[in-house]
């Protein structure tokens, strides 16, 4: 992603690995080291964001988008699509105010071009990423495996040495 301003790093994994229960335990971690993290999370399902009877829905639902819901609290912008084709994280890194951002994580997006972390649980028996992805730059799983030598290997239950990882590898460079 070399048309961003800060670092961007993927978490690519088979559906029900943790994704996000990692990353839920991952932010609060990386919050503590002083950074402002933003995450983008790619899905395959149709979605609403606000709900049937709000004025925004209603508004929405008229044909106005995108909508912009804001108060003092928060800010958000519903689009809809014209087009029924699968986002591309380049073009979702556009609306991100990224002068307000450390580091940007994304969750899913796994066969696009990007620095990733595999995670991988044994119990679920589905193959490593890595041998068919070369923008994994680390695994994170729940049993030692036995990698190419430039892999780093982290403990998926350790969200402090994989934010630690985070930290040194993608922030101290950057």
């Amino acid at each position: 992603m070399n048309r961003t301003e800060v670092p961007v790093l993927g978490f690519a994994a088979f559906s029900g690995t943790g994704k996000t229960t990692l990353l839920t335990q991952l932010i609060p971690a990386l919050n503590l080291k002083g950074l402002r993290v933003g995450l983008i999370k790619h899905s395959h399902h149709d979605f609403e964001i606000d709900q049937s009877g709000k004025d925004s829905f209603r508004l929405r639902a008229a044909g106005a988008s995108p909508v912009l819901l804001v108060s003092k609290y928060r800010r958000a912008i519903i689009t809809e699509f014209s087009t029924r084709t699968e986002p591309s994280l380049l073009e979702q890194l556009k609306y991100f105010e990224q002068e307000q951002l450390d580091l940007i994580l994304v969750e899913g997006f796994r066969d696009e071009s990007f620095p990733k972390i595999e995670l991988h649980r044994s119990i679920l028996d589905n193959p490593l990423l890595y041998p068919n992805d070369n923008n994994i730059v680390a695994i994170a799983s729940d049993v030692a495996l036995n990698t190419p030598a430039n892999l780093v290997n982290l403990d998926i239950n350790s969200p402090d040495q994989i934010a630690d990882y985070i930290h040194q590898h993608f922030i101290a460079k950057s």
